[in-house]
């Protein structure tokens, strides 16, 4: 092999080497995306007057830690789209909603988004009959939404809190059902919290 073949080949070789160890170094500092770590929030705390809900699917996009801390296990997960027939629903019905549940055999977290949008006189209209027997409204609640409600509702040994209101066009409603041997002011609380990784959900865009 001549010299000058020997000389080319030995400035390739050093030119690579420093590359090489370049990229290496340059992969070492690459950073790893953190993952966002829920914080849960108290409803008061939350403003949601520039909550932007969209009427669509939004299961997927709820905190697991949110379940969990809702209702302290990560549940099993039912949920159901617009024009579906949804076991989650009374008799089975079609839903015209887009919806989800998490159940155990002692706590169950839903929420749900209207389909159709919904007109600010409908909404006060739903505000007003948001509170059938057995149901108190809690006034001096939190908005979820403007307008909005918030109701208790105790059915045998079960008790509700909900929270429903108007985004936009979006009528959105969260609730937590526990027993009634949880106190009542720390399931309020709960249900706040809940409310609030519910509106973050039904707001977000899937990426």
């Amino acid at each position: 092999m001549s010299t000058v073949v020997r000389a080319l080949g030995l400035s390739a070789l050093l030119t690579l080497v420093p590359v090489g160890i370049g990229v290496g170094v340059a992969d070492d500092r690459t950073p790893e995306p953190e993952v966002p770590v829920y914080r849960a929030t108290d409803l008061a705390d939350f403003d949601t007057t520039t909550t932007v809900v969209q009427r669509a699917p939004f299961c997927e996009l709820v905190d697991p830690e949110a379940v969990t801390e809702a209702i302290d296990d990560e549940g099993e997960l039912t949920d159901y789209a617009n024009g579906e027939e949804a076991e989650a629903l009374p008799g089975g019905d079609v839903s015209h909603e887009y919806g989800c549940v998490w159940s155990t055999s002692v706590a169950e977290a839903r929420a749900w988004v209207f389909a159709p949008p919904v007109t600010p006189q409908r909404a006060r209209e739903l505000v007003r009959t948001a509170a059938p027997r057995g149901c108190t409204v809690r006034d001096g609640a939190p908005a979820f939404g403007t307008p909005s409600v918030s109701t208790t509702c105790t059915r045998g040994q079960q008790r509700t809190v909900s929270w429903r209101g108007l985004f936009g066009d979006a009528w959105l409603t969260c609730t937590l059902t526990q027993g009634v041997g949880a106190p009542e002011a720390a399931q309020v609380e709960r249900t706040g919290r809940w409310c609030v990784a519910v509106a973050r959900a039904a707001s977000a865009t899937p990426s």
